[in-house]
């Protein structure tokens, strides 16, 4: 068994993605980082940069095309579809900057998707899980609606609400307040936060928004597919 004591929670060893085609388009080049236990992390960087392709691998919606991808010390660039799928489910959750909600379902149908796709739950548990999830975010009066009938920020914290569905460890964000007004982007920013500082979350965030970085616990910063050193961005 792994001991686990001082494994990162995620961590990426000489990762590297290139997508097929006629000229190969290598999008993550030899990328290796860490990230431990309720961190607040920004990932930033130039469009096209690489940003979101290194989320995908973190979040394991995506394999390397070399080097490997930890979750808790276990590799899992080998496991199968259904291993990926699963650990996924139970260690990670997911936010974009679209929410993504499906729209014929209800508020709470759409929170409740992940706990009914791992199973681990009866249907009352999950309902009630749910219910009670939206009512911590506020949205205990909205559990019956569709999401065109919340506003831009509502639904994104339905977004934050699905995500947190399973209690994974980590969260991870793409652009998770890009589509918002300042107003919404501020209150999704401070959920985000509260995760971190009051329920022991991991939150990993790419972010073209560098006031919005400079208030997280740590900036990875991306340029052309390389993360840029410490110093190197200090004095930038």
């Amino acid at each position: 068994m792994t001991d686990t004591t001082d494994t990162p929670l995620i961590e990426v060893r000489a990762v590297t993605r290139i997508l097929a085609g006629i000229v190969p388009t290598t999008l993550v080049h030899d990328i290796d980082l860490a990230i431990d236990t309720n961190e607040f992390v920004a990932i930033t960087g130039p469009s096209g940069s690489g940003k979101s392709s290194l989320l995908y691998l973190l979040g394991l919606l995506d394999v390397p095309t070399s080097g490997e991808v930890l979750i808790r010390g276990k590799a899992t660039t080998s496991m199968s579809e259904p291993e990926r799928a699963m650990t996924r489910l139970s260690m990670l959750g997911f936010v974009f900057q679209f929410h993504f909600l499906l729209p014929e379902f209800s508020i709470l149908d759409n929170v409740t998707l992940p706990m009914r796709a791992l199973g681990q739950r009866s249907p009352e548990a999950i309902r009630q899980r749910g219910r009670d999830i939206l009512a911590s975010l506020g949205l205990a009066d909205h559990v019956d609606k569709r999401p065109d009938q919340l506003s831009g920020g509502q639904r994104q914290r339905v977004a934050v609400a699905r995500a947190l569905a399973n209690e994974p460890p980590v969260i991870l964000a793409d652009e998770p307040t890009g589509s918002l007004d300042s107003k919404a982007s501020e209150q999704v920013f401070a959920l985000l936060r509260d995760l971190v500082d009051n329920h022991g979350k991991t939150v990993v965030a790419v972010t073209h928004d560098l006031e919005l970085a400079a208030r997280m616990d740590r900036r990875v910063h991306i340029v052309d597919g390389t993360i840029v050193p410490e110093a190197a961005l200090h004095h930038a």
